[in-house]
């Protein structure tokens, strides 16, 4: 059957489309992103504004068009922390979903966190034991760990690029007190749920998921041995580092110029790099392997196991 994948996020809607099947392996493609950037629409109430829900209903009839042409049987729309968090966040999935004409299924931050960690481990496979996940979005930061399918913890923060941004780095370039704030305010969050990660046995791999962590990968990282191209990098923690006062004195202009940085990423890099490597930093983590697959395909693949156990059924 044809299956698409509608996620809703802090930056992007997202359209996957995929020819999915019960135990198989699933062949997607990436077929639309609309680049919105929610956190520019929040009012000083934490209300997506009038501008913002035209971005999103604008965004989910591009979607229903390229659904209807695809002929896809079935549709799996979900959205994450922007809309979770916002004042008004059940008017807005109302108008979306009349647009859209599919139910929005918004996902708590512990749910994105043990989806995107299934994708991950389905990824490496159950040969690479424990996993340590790292994933930021525009919203908020999801950090899972364990040794099965699902995580043994799960955990996420409102530590999101673009939030980060507009709290802490609104000027362009930040400059450093700024950067040095952020990374203060990342530290006194991240405190507690350290704490809870370092009372789990130390992991196999530690791996970062998520399209900022793949740019970041790409601007400070570097192919694992025995791979090439971008679908196994390594991003080292001393790497990201060094870029990160040259980043907070790039403008933001300027940044989309540097390798793997893409225009709808140049004013959240800096966050995201903040806050990730203070992450990283504060869970000993020396570098990170770098997942493709994240929240979207976890979706997905639950959605095929799901086929799987009622085909079983029957």
């Amino acid at each position: 059957m044809r299956l698409g994948v509608l996620d809703i996020g802090s930056n992007t809607v997202h359209l996957l489309l995929a020819d999915v099947r019960p135990g198989g392996r699933p062949l997607a493609e990436t077929h639309d992103r609309s680049i919105v950037r929610l956190m520019r629409f929040l009012t000083s109430e934490g209300a997506i504004s009038d501008e913002g829900v035209a971005q999103l209903t604008d965004a989910a009839a591009r979607a229903r068009a390229l659904i209807a042409e695809d002929h896809v049987d079935e549709v799996l729309a979900t959205a994450t922390s922007a809309l979770r968090d916002a004042s008004n966040g059940p008017e807005v999935i109302a108008e979306i979903e009349r647009t859209l004409g599919h139910d929005l299924q918004v996902l708590d931050g512990e749910t994105e966190a043990r989806f995107t960690f299934l994708a991950v481990r389905r990824w490496f496979g159950w040969a690479s034991g424990r996993i340590q996940l790292f994933d930021i979005g525009g919203g908020s930061l999801e950090l899972a760990a364990g040794a099965d399918e699902l995580p043994d913890i799960a955990a996420s923060v409102p530590l999101g690029a673009g939030r980060m941004t507009v709290a802490y780095l609104p000027d362009d370039p930040p400059g450093d007190v700024a950067v040095d704030a952020l990374r203060a305010h990342a530290r006194s969050v991240l405190a507690p749920v350290a704490e809870q990660f370092a009372s789990f046995p130390r992991p196999d791999h530690i791996v970062g998921s998520s399209k900022a962590i793949r740019s970041l990968a790409k601007l400070a990282g570097y192919p694992a041995a025995g791979w090439t191209g971008s679908e196994r990098m390594l991003l080292p923690r001393a790497a990201l580092a060094s870029w990160i006062p040259r980043l907070a004195h790039i403008p933001a202009s300027a940044r989309q110029e540097l390798p793997g940085i893409t225009p709808d990423r140049t004013f959240q890099i800096v966050a995201a790099a903040v806050v990730l490597h203070t992450a990283m930093e504060m869970m000993d983590a020396t570098q990170l392997e770098v997942s493709p697959w994240a929240l979207r395909e976890g979706v997905l693949l639950r959605y095929i196991e799901s086929m799987a156990w009622d085909h079983l059924g029957r």
